[in-house]
């Protein structure tokens, strides 16, 4: 197989994890008591505040959910994923993403391919190849190091809040600048929109995955330094979509069926061909 698409797909999926981290809780915590003082004398901050504390406990609580994701590299092309986003026991997720558009023609027949995401490692199930590097194996593995670098793919690792909405959530609860635009309906639901604009900052432990010098990311953002985020929270405090944008690349994602999603597990490794260190060497990593 020859390798020249892997930026691409590898690209794709590893953006959707921008909509759903956006910030460390770190940050939040370091400007948490200025951001209480300016709510005193700010009119409905400490509204917005006390909402989107509601709708991180909730969300934090029920720990999964499935999902519709959109990721846009600045092409004008989105690529539709859908499946299980789980943030429990630490990050995961299994979903389906179109094959073509992802480039992965060469690597599967079938017009979507199943992409698992388990402690920071992506697997992409692919058709059994007669010879190369992945000559009899039915998943590919991709570290995220291969995209945000070494130390920036520590951040999507682990348990806590490491890859989960609610640190997203919790970086808007203390910003100082959230806008509450007002209801509107979205899929449906009637939510009340909520805005913010974050910068490096902000993101806390995310940092070096957004801006790092080996993150692949700072080449598909065009070298953006901040962040818009907007998040759609229902009268059930929970998020309905949440969509941020980040120089030439956006990522939305739309929540359904919170909780009681299925485990997600990675492959059993004698069936997976690792190609981490090979897409190291073709990005000069």
């Amino acid at each position: 197989m020859r390798l020249r698409h892997t930026t691409a797909w590898v690209g794709l999926t590893a953006a959707a994890l921008v909509a759903v981290t956006g910030c460390g809780s770190e940050a939040a915590k370091e400007t948490a008591k200025e951001t209480k003082k300016a709510a005193e004398t700010v009119t409905g901050a400490d509204k917005i505040m006390a909402a989107l504390a509601r709708a991180t406990d909730r969300t934090e609580q029920l720990g999964s959910a499935e999902v519709s994701m959109s990721t846009d590299l600045g092409t004008g092309a989105p690529i539709a994923m859908e499946g299980t986003y789980s943030w429990g026991d630490g990050m995961a997720y299994d979903v389906q993403m179109d094959t073509a558009a992802a480039q992965m023609q060469e690597l599967q027949d079938a017009p979507t391919i199943q992409v698992l995401l388990v402690d920071g490692v992506y697997y992409y199930d692919v058709d059994p190849q007669a010879s190369g590097p992945i000559a009899g194996k039915e998943w590919i593995k991709v570290d995220s190091s291969a995209v945000f670098g070494d130390s920036g793919s520590q951040a999507y690792k682990g348990g806590g809040d490491a890859g989960s909405p609610t640190a997203s959530m919790k970086s808007l609860k203390y910003a100082g600048d959230v806008e509450n635009l007002g209801a509107e309906t979205v899929n449906g639901q009637r939510a009340t929109h909520y805005r913010a604009v974050l910068d490096e900052n902000d993101m806390g432990k995310f940092k070096d995955a957004y801006s790092g010098e080996d993150s692949m990311l700072g080449a598909m953002t065009g070298g953006a330094t901040t962040m818009e985020m907007d998040i759609w929270v229902n009268d059930k405090d929970l998020p309905v979509r949440m969509e941020q944008v980040m120089g030439s690349m956006s990522v939305s994602m739309d929540f359904a069926k919170f909780g009681a999603t299925k485990d997600i597990t990675a492959p059993p490794a004698a069936q997976t061909a690792d190609l981490t260190e090979a897409i190291k060497e073709q990005n000069g990593q």
